[in-house]
């Protein structure tokens, strides 16, 4: 029987409580020891153990997969309870979820979605409680918005009833944690688009290598695999042989699905009360520079959450998120700027140089971090060649002849 929302919820808070230290106080004028903003920051051991622990915890309690169908093991309630379990949660104090962003956003669902009953009894529920991580095996070093120039291969074992892949990937946030991974291979030498298969990969089995790529801010959270003839059974491969750009854009979208979410608050960064305060705190609250810069943020996250409405009305619709999801990341893009630009103008030199005063020199890495998301989840050019192609309905450009 479905609980009324107010029951759920009731339920919600008190388990809330139960994992949680405290409620939630952690505005930036209220943390005057927070020391690093960053987007690209790196997940430490102790915030990996946190959010796993926090994510069994919601899975038992039957919060940690709130629309998923019964019978894959989830609590098959509408999505206006996920949403409710969400705007609770922002009332507590409880570990960040960065490290399973992947594996909850992009890769269970893919798995739910393409996935063999044998594949989905092995990973899904694990997923979903966090006993596995999983990552994404999609970019190459000659493959990165060109994803379907992929030259990691994939054949035919000799008995038969399985893969060998061989090749490498490149820039995969949390592989050093992760228990499995999904690839997309070429299994063919075909038609473009049509010579793709995707396959679950263990990130454990003999001929998987991690090497962390150490970023310029000091943090290792990507990394590069090398696949040298790994086997992989026929039962964890995604949808059919060759089909693997279908389950490419599917993944892909859930991914922009779970990145554009961040554009309009759920990141924590664009909360507009707590950057009041903190311009209040700086005591840059009557500098017209500032109003403006601040207005632009606000008018940006305000704009992302409509947008994020109505992506969500297409995902209950559809089932699926489909190419509007790009607008999503889009607007993250253009609303980290924004704030990007409103610290600027709040911090001036103090931005650039430590004088130890609170929420100053902190916000340098954000700034330098900044531009990197205008590549990470899909480059903004690929981003907005999908919102004129796919939602447009647009022509696609003409590549000029040699």
């Amino acid at each position: 029987m479905t609980p009324t929302l107010d029951v759920f919820v009731a339920g919600a808070r008190e388990f809330l409580r139960s994992v949680s230290a405290a409620p939630r106080n952690d505005s930036v004028a209220s943390s005057p020891t927070k020391s690093r903003y960053a987007l690209f920051s790196g997940s430490t051991e102790e915030e990996i153990v946190a959010a796993t622990r926090y994510q069994r915890a919601a899975y038992d309690a039957g919060f940690g997969w709130i629309t998923g169908p019964v019978e894959d093991g989830g609590a098959g309630l509408p999505p206006k309870y996920e949403k409710a379990f969400a705007a609770t949660e922002r009332e507590f104090t409880i570990p960040s979820k960065g490290p399973l962003s992947v594996s909850l956003g992009m890769v269970a669902p893919t798995l739910a979605q393409f996935g063999t009953d044998e594949a989905k009894s092995r990973w899904l529920r694990g997923l979903r409680r966090a006993d596995f991580v999983g990552c994404q095996l999609f970019s190459e070093p000659a493959a990165g918005s060109d994803l379907a120039a992929v030259r990691t291969k994939a054949v035919p074992d000799a008995e038969g009833d399985g893969w060998v892949l061989t090749g490498q990937k490149v820039w995969t946030s949390g592989a050093h944690y992760s228990d499995i991974g999904i690839a997309l291979t070429r299994t063919s030498d075909g038609p473009r688009h049509r010579n793709l298969t995707a396959f679950v990969v263990d990130m454990h089995a003999p001929g998987v290598e991690v090497r962390p790529l150490r970023q310029m801010t000091g943090a290792a959270d990507f990394n590069e695999v090398f696949l040298t003839e790994v086997r992989v059974p026929d039962s964890c491969r995604l949808g059919e042989v060759g089909q693997g750009w279908s389950v490419a854009i599917a993944m892909l979208m859930h991914e922009r699905g779970a990145i554009g979410g961040s554009a309009s608050g759920g990141s924590g960064l664009f909360r507009m009360g707590d950057l009041a305060e903190w311009i209040n705190a700086q005591g840059r609250q009557d500098d017209p520079a500032v109003i403006d810069a601040y207005a632009r943020v606000y008018s940006g996250v305000t704009a992302a959450k409509a947008m994020r409405a109505r992506g969500d009305a297409n995902l209950k619709v559809n089932g699926v998120p489909g190419p509007e999801m790009s607008l999503g990341k889009l607007a993250l893009t253009a609303n980290l700027q924004t704030l990007s630009d409103l610290v600027s103008v709040v911090l001036g030199p103090k931005l650039v140089a430590d004088t130890d005063e609170p929420q100053a020199f902190a916000w340098s890495e954000f700034v330098l971090s900044v531009p990197g998301m205008r590549i990470g989840g899909g480059t903004d050019e690929i981003h907005r060649n999908t919102v004129a192609e796919r939602s447009l309905g647009l022509p696609k450009d003409k590549l000029p002849r040699a």
